[in-house]
C-alpha cells in the first residue's frame, strides 16, 4: 500500500507561523513521525509540499498512478481552488481532508470547503494528529 501525504501553501513554516493555532512541531517532525508509523504498518509513504498550486495539482495528478490514496492538507486552497477539487476527482484515489486547526472555530471564510465533496472524509482540530488519523482512515479504507 502506498500513501501521499500532500501538503499546501505555508505548511512548511510550521513551527513558526502562529504556533498557538498551528503548533510548535515542524513539518519535517511530523513527517518523520508518520515515516516511522507507516514503517510499523507497512505502508509506503510519500511526503510532498508546495506553496504552488500547480504543483500540488501534479502531485495528485500523479497518485492516479503512482499511489493507493492521499493524506491531503491544501491550506488555504481548500477553500477557493476549484483546479484542486477537480485533480482529487481525476486521480480516481481516495482522499482524505486534513486541516492542524478546528476550521470550524476560526474564520468564517475558513468553513468552507470545496474539496470536501470529492474527498472521503474530513479530519481536523486535532492538531498534528489529524495526519495520523488520515493514514488510519485510508488504511482502514483500502483493506
Amino acid at each position: 500500500m502506498r500513501i501521499f501525504v500532500v501538503n499546501g501553501p505555508n505548511l512548511d513554516m510550521l513551527g513558526k507561523r502562529e504556533p498557538t493555532i498551528y503548533g510548535a512541531d515542524t513539518l519535517d517532525s511530523i513527517n518523520a513521525e508518520l515515516s516511522q508509523l507507516c514503517s510499523d504498518m507497512g505502508i509506503d509513504v510519500s511526503f510532498f509540499q508546495s506553496n504552488s498550486e500547480g504543483e500540488l495539482i501534479d502531485i495528485i495528478h500523479s497518485a492516479r498512478e503512482e499511489a493507493d490514496g492521499i493524506v491531503l492538507n491544501a491550506g488555504a486552497y481548500t477553500h477557493y481552488s476549484i483546479a484542486i477539487r477537480d485533480a482529487i476527482s481525476a486521480a480516481e484515489k481516495p482522499c482524505v481532508e486534513v486541516h492542524l486547526s478546528n476550521v470550524h472555530k476560526r474564520e468564517e471564510f475558513r468553513h468552507k470547503s470545496v474539496i470536501s465533496a470529492v474527498c472521503e472524509g474530513v479530519i481536523c482540530g486535532f492538531g498534528k494528529d489529524v495526519y495520523r488519523l488520515g493514514i488510519l482512515a485510508l488504511y482502514s479504507k483500502l483493506k
